[in-house]
């Protein structure tokens, strides 16, 4: 290492994917699993017969290979199917003051929980409950509240279509649509704002479309380390010479260049396949501008077509039949000039007047983006301006065209097809009413911001978490945490001991589940449950593994416990739901048209995809119309626009949402450590600053994030980037858009300073 990096900072020579990612597997597997039998779990991963990855919901292949994984979801399964264990007698050793201090990481590398827990106030410990005990108090805590609303019902995006159909149906039961949920925190703005565009809140695309694109834009996300799966789709749309163009803050080597491990004469000639044939690196917050920009050149350059005889650059057979809007979006991008658009992207008029003319010269071309877009005080109307770019083409409701979100994890897109929704239609609850025979409340519930906003006043008095670790992905974590430490009830079900669990309440417990890879039987046999990908298709996943604990159940069977002490008089037949889940999804069909012939459809290879109207050229808006939507100006983080820097959070190579695999980043060149903040060079010479200098990033009075290093990288000019969720005490609760709720967890304005003296 050279004396002049930092301890634990050396870049990285190697292409994404590659030797690097299998030693990293092979790491994973010796840590976690050492010489047992369950590492033959990576084998079964994405097969017909086997489970979903944990991990992103980049959908599944063709089956062609037996090794349909990639480094992360690897990671993945490992921390999952672990030998690491954390029984009752882990937790005499350890009181909840002790393990508080413990890393988020060093929590969940402890091992899987193993027994229901329940914290004894008297001595600070967790200690054992048996499963009848445990659903007793928490039906006791939930009968206590005065108001269903006094309950906030969270879930993770980790949940299948049936446990969270349960979940849904239990709140709903109970008197409540409070749903705070992951999605809230990611893709929210895709949601809210998709729908009043196209009429659907999902992606239009398919695998199959990408074989098909003339181009490929890939904007706001990290595939090499948040869906590494889809470096093989890209690697492919490289390889038969269509363009991707990547827009994103910082250089990121799974945008750069790929080797395929599952490609031997690559790997053994240490090739790799460049990947983007151009690479821009945004300002954070200029997404809105690019978009606007592109627009601007592309309606100029199809005005100059038609003065000369020409046809035209838009499509204006399909401008005519299927969308409205399109003066007023004219008008306003006319009335928006090019100063303002190259001020707040921080690129130029010529950069972006390239990405233009590669768009209007493609036929067919697919938008992929992620939380870069999503995560700003306007990411609603950032989703909207991308949607009004690919209208203008007609590149929506053809093959190889589309828009793309990112979805996170593995299912939560589908969580939110089944009703885990704040904001429920009328349709959709007189359906689920009819069903059950129970009536639902009408009433919007809260958003997770909502909920700890309700926790932090006293309104919420009860908490129940299926999977996930809100309080540490929420922004703010000393008002989260502090709001946390008033409920009433705090249930988890997790896997792994987690911060939320810690935050002990006046009744607070744990509740151990089955993962995604191990066999869940009930009462009448093997389970298997669904998951629907970020392409809308929907298939089975089969755990085989033997469960890390005989006392582990399903998270449906918690569901259907929690349930029947809860709500004794309400006349659901849970049992029977649990024993079978061909009964629950039976269910999700009568209440979800779109499911029809669910148990039938889903059994076959690969499954069904859903009905996307906007993929049909079918607009479920309430005219029937494609929408294009005006946004007035550049500033996607209105009022942050003079601020000098500003942050974004970002996660690891070895992260993946909060849990942290390992404290290495390799990508980006950082070992065994996580106390870094990624700066432009020039910026930090302007400051007085250098490479390896230790530093304090400050976003306003009581929001320091303290004692970190400078790293000078790739990252645009006026651009700083630091690790999730470390940074989150730089986001105050109320700094997120107004009309997803989504924090803004990618526009902080901050300033740096030299750190004090160790």
């Amino acid at each position: 290492m050279s004396s002049d990096e930092p301890e634990g900072v050396r870049p990285y020579p190697g292409p994404a994917g590659g030797w690097g990612a299998l030693r990293a597997v092979a790491r994973a597997v010796r840590e976690q699993m050492g010489f047992s039998t369950q590492t033959r779990a990576l084998l079964q991963m994405n097969q017909p017969d086997g489970f979903d990855c944990p991990g992103c919901a980049w959908p599944d292949p063709k089956h062609t290979s037996s090794f349909e994984f990639c480094e992360n979801g690897a990671k993945a399964v490992t921390w999952e199917a672990t030998a690491k264990r954390v029984d009752p007698d882990f937790f005499a050793r350890h009181s909840v003051s002790e393990l508080w201090g413990w890393s988020d990481y060093a929590l969940e590398d402890a091992g899987r929980l193993t027994t229901p827990l329940r914290y004894d106030a008297a001595t600070d410990h967790f200690v054992p409950i048996g499963w009848d005990d445990a659903f007793a108090r928490i039906g006791a805590a939930m009968q206590a509240m005065d108001h269903p609303d006094r309950m906030e019902f969270y879930a993770s995006g980790r949940a299948s279509n049936e446990a969270a159909f349960l979940y849904q149906l239990l709140a709903r039961a109970y008197g409540t649509n409070n749903f705070p949920d992951c999605s809230n925190m990611c893709h929210e703005a895709t949601s809210v704002g998709l729908p009043q565009s196209i009429g659907v809140g999902k992606g239009t695309v398919t695998l199959e479309d990408f074989e098909h694109a003339d181009a490929v834009f890939c904007i706001g996300h990290n595939p090499g380390t948040n869906h590494p799966r889809m470096l093989g789709t890209l690697r492919e749309v490289s390889r038969r010479g269509a363009p991707i163009i990547v827009v994103n803050p910082l250089r990121e080597r799974g945008l750069e260049r790929f080797q395929d491990p599952q490609e031997p004469v690559e790997m053994t000639i240490l090739g790799s396949t460049p990947l983007a044939s151009a690479y821009h690196l945004v300002r954070i917050g200029g997404d809105a501008a690019v978009f606007k920009g592109m627009m601007k050149a592309l309606l100029e350059a199809d005005a100059v077509s038609l003065g000369t005889g020409g046809d035209g650059l838009l499509d204006r057979a399909f401008i005519a039949e299927h969308t409205t809007g399109l003066e007023a979006l004219a008008a306003d991008i006319a009335n928006t000039g090019w100063d303002d658009i190259e001020r707040r992207s921080g690129l130029s008029r010529a950069a972006i007047e390239s990405m233009a003319t590669v768009y209007w010269q493609s036929e067919r071309v697919i938008v992929c983006y992620g939380m870069g877009l999503t995560q700003h005080r306007h990411g609603t109307e950032n989703v909207q301006q991308l949607a009004n770019l690919m209208l203008l083409r007609g590149n929506i409701g053809k093959p190889g065209a589309g828009i793309c979100p990112l979805r996170g994890h593995s299912n939560v897109q589908g969580d939110r097809t089944v009703g885990i929704t704040e904001i429920p239609t009328e349709a959709f609850l007189a359906r689920l009413d009819k069903a059950f025979g129970i009536t639902s409340p009408r009433k919007h519930g809260h958003n997770a911001v909502e909920a700890v906003e309700a926790m932090r006043d006293g309104d919420a008095k009860g908490f129940i978490g299926l999977g996930g670790n809100l309080a540490a992905a929420m922004s703010d974590p000393d008002a989260t945490f502090a709001a946390f430490r008033k409920l009433d009830l705090n249930v988890q079900i997790c896997t792994k001991l987690n911060r939320t669990c810690l935050l002990v309440a006046k009744e607070s417990i744990v509740l151990p589940c089955l993962g995604r890879t191990e066999l869940d039987v009930q009462a009448e046999g093997p389970q298997a449950v669904t998951v629907e990908d970020s392409m809308s298709m929907v298939h089975a996943s089969r755990g085989r593994l033997k469960p890390a604990s005989p006392e582990l159940r399903s998270e449906p069977s918690i569901i259907a416990g929690i349930a029947k002490a809860a709500l004794p008089s309400v006349r659901v037949d849970w049992d029977a739901l649990v024993a079978n889940y061909d009964r629950i999804r039976d269910k999700i069909e009568e209440v979800f048209p779109d499911f029809h012939d669910f148990n039938r459809r889903v059994r076959p290879k690969g499954g069904f995809r859903l009905r996307v109207g906007a993929s049909n050229r079918e607009w479920d808006t309430p005219d029937g119309k494609a929408h294009f939507l005006v946004f007035s100006g550049t500033d996607e983080d209105e009022g942050k626009d003079d601020s000098p820097l500003t942050l974004a959070t970002i996660r690891s190579h070895d992260q993946y949402n909060t849990t942290i695999y390992g404290l290495n980043d390799r990508y980006r060149g950082v070992t065994g450590r996580r106390d870094v903040v990624f700066v432009n060079a020039e910026d930090l010479a302007g400051l007085g600053l250098k490479h390896g200098d230790r530093i304090d990033v400050v976003a306003g009075p009581g929001r320091v994030l303290s004692g970190q290093t400078a790293i000078a990288h790739t990252i645009s000019k006026g651009s700083v980037a630091a690790y999730y969720p470390e940074a989150n005490c730089l986001i105050a609760l109320g700094d997120h858009d107004k009309r997803s709720g989504t924090p803004s967890y990618k526009s902080t304005p901050v300033t740096l300073r030299p750190a004090a003296p160790a």
